[in-house]
């Protein structure tokens, strides 16, 4: 018992523990990230793209931005 008394001591007061504790639970949700990434790809995978589907980035060139300010008026 005293073992798991000293390991939560050392992960909440210790610098070091803080930064294993941080830096494992950016690991944990990269590889949570990862595995449903993966998961979407293999259950959509012959999704096309219709009319009704956006998306954050264009990524046609006819999406009426140019980088020219005055090319946007």
């Amino acid at each position: 018992m005293q073992a798991v008394v000293d390991f939560f001591t050392w992960l909440f007061n210790d610098r070091m523990g803080v930064i294993a504790l941080i830096l494992g639970g950016i690991v944990l949700f990269l590889i949570i990230a990862f595995i449903l990434e993966r998961r979407t790809r293999k259950q959509y995978y012959n999704h096309e793209k219709s009319e009704d589907d956006w998306t954050f980035f264009d990524e046609d060139d006819e999406s009426g931005w140019s980088a020219f300010d005055d090319d946007n008026k």
